[in-house]
């Protein structure tokens, strides 16, 4: 493997005595998209304002491109794009002087910049959106004009918080697209996301945090048959978790495990066909069959339960 662009080992701060981030250790190769995913308060906030030198950690350390970070933030900073989970556009400027503007805190001088404005505004699909101002655009165009400011510097590794928060499902594809053109590229991506789906699209590995320690990491595929049962069976009552349960009566052992979230039950097994063909024979019951995902792996390393923000 190349020499990582990004690594923090043994990484550890702490709140008031109780750490959020856990002697974290991970790498980001060139050309990678690594996913950070854990639950509310894991520690991946934290992690990343660490790596952006934004909180000094209590242990461990931060390279980036080889250089120390805080020690060196100038110098990464340089190579580094941002897209943070809540839009810092200037409202006042309109898309290509947010481009431009943001292009000068790097000292790249407006002629140089212009053409490569128009270059991403092109990319991000603004280009007929230049004189706007970001008020004027939809979330999804905010979101990507966010993504092509964070490239205004032509950056080596793009760290993305929650880049696809609160799109809808067409905005969502769009930049996916865009970033599967960036790793294509050769960019490298460090990703934090609530979306499960959109981990496995566009990680080639990941590092899941829990309570502020790394609990599994791996490529995505290689996880799901690591960690679950090849299948999944749903399974929705009408009138509710105790009924679904009576329904499905002595089916319970044809599964390898069976879990419970909020009016569905979950039966995971190697093998369905049995399965299935009892269930059959209860019209009453709806399900649905499918292959385990990372959404089942995501939710066995790190429960069911609603955790709280902060």
């Amino acid at each position: 493997m190349d020499a990582a662009l990004f690594h923090v080992e043994g990484l550890v701060k702490r709140y008031q005595g109780r750490p959020v981030v856990d002697n974290l250790s991970f790498t980001i190769a060139p050309g990678e998209c690594v996913g950070l995913l854990g639950p509310n308060g894991a520690g991946k906030t934290t992690t990343l304002r660490m790596a952006l030198g934004q909180v000094a950690p209590d242990a461990g350390s931060v390279r980036i491109f080889g250089l120390p970070m805080p020690e060196q933030a100038h110098a990464i900073k340089a190579r580094l794009g941002v897209v943070a989970q809540f839009d810092t556009l200037d409202p006042d400027f309109t898309c290509a002087e947010n481009l431009l503007v943001y292009g000068r805190y790097f000292g790249l001088r407006a002629a140089a910049l212009r053409p490569r404005i128009a270059q991403l505004l092109d990319f991000a699909a603004l280009a007929h959106k230049a004189d706007a101002r970001p008020g004027e655009l939809s979330g999804g165009m905010r979101r990507r004009l966010s993504l092509a400011r964070a490239l205004v510097n032509d950056p080596a590794l793009l760290l993305l918080d929650e880049p696809t928060t609160g799109l809808d499902p067409q905005a969502r594809h769009l930049m996916w697209e865009r970033l599967q053109r960036l790793l294509q590229q050769g960019k490298s991506i460090l990703l934090t996301t609530h979306f499960m789906d959109e981990a496995e699209r566009l990680c080639h590995r990941l590092v899941i945090i829990d309570h502020g320690r790394k609990i599994a990491e791996g490529r995505p595929r290689e996880l799901i048959a690591q960690h679950l049962e090849p299948e999944v069976v749903e399974i929705y009552g009408e009138q509710g978790v105790p009924q679904v349960h009576a329904l499905l009566g002595d089916a319970q052992p044809l599964a390898s495990r069976v879990e419970t979230s909020g009016e569905t039950v979950f039966l995971y097994t190697h093998d369905a066909r049995p399965l299935l063909a009892h269930l059959g024979q209860r019209p009453r019951l709806r399900m649905l069959h499918r292959p385990a995902n990372l959404e089942d792996l995501f939710l066995k390393l790190t429960g069911r339960q609603i955790r709280a923000e902060g």
